[in-house]
């Protein structure tokens, strides 16, 4: 039976970079919800028109057409090893959804690290990104900065702010994030298979943790 992962943390945890180690490491399928969104739009398959109609009336895409996508990805070859979930589930209701969708393929969660880093941290490692507008580069003026401010290393043009990683953007994403994973995280605490890990530390660090404990699950 394969391993079943998901990854919680919020925007700027730096989980996209533990999901590449964690999927290389268990030869997981590395399955984000925005990835397969993009994927059934692009491809326009059932689901993905079906989803196109509510983002198109600005609803939310209903639990059972997001559930359907993911239920169609994990049963395909490459997911034999086991999937390595991103972005999904969101809420408990999904959680519980997702449960079902497993057994159903006689698998179950096996662990879910959560990596957990302080709000102000997270604003600070975000709001410091600025990005060339011409070869799209990004910086970071703590962590990455160009070598003559505000200007791009490579062709020189004046580096910009994306609205996404403006101050009060990135507060907001993760005040929302925060609010809508706090019931999930405690979902996964009360079955015993939330493992926190302490985001702020090295990157090496974060995945030896991690590994241990997915290994354990």
């Amino acid at each position: 039976m394969g391993k079943y992962i998901i990854l919680l943390g919020p925007p700027g945890a730096g989980k996209g970079t533990q999901a590449q180690i964690i999927a290389k490491e268990f030869g997981l399928a590395h399955v984000s919800s925005g990835d397969l969104f993009r994927e059934n739009l692009k491809n326009q398959t059932e689901l993905g028109k079906l989803a196109q109609g509510y983002m198109n009336r600005g609803e939310l895409v209903p639990d059972d057409v997001t559930i359907a996508m993911v239920k169609e990805r994990i049963s395909r070859p490459d997911c034999a090893q086991g999937v390595l979930l991103d972005g999904f589930p969101r809420t408990p209701a999904q959680a519980d959804a997702l449960e079902k969708v497993l057994a159903e393929l006689g698998g179950k969660v096996s662990c879910v690290p959560y990596i957990s880093v302080a709000p102000d941290v997270l604003i600070e490692r975000l709001s410091g990104r600025w990005t060339c507008p011409a070869c799209g580069n990004v910086y970071h003026e703590k962590y990455n900065p160009p070598k003559s401010a505000g200007k791009c290393d490579k062709d020189g043009s004046e580096l910009i702010q994306r609205e996404d990683d403006k101050p009060a953007t990135v507060e907001r994403r993760i005040r929302v994030y925060m609010e809508q994973t706090a019931p999930l995280i405690q979902y996964y605490q009360d079955r015993n298979l939330l493992v926190e890990v302490d985001g702020t530390q090295s990157i090496e660090s974060v995945s030896q943790q991690m590994l241990a404990a997915i290994r354990k699950g």
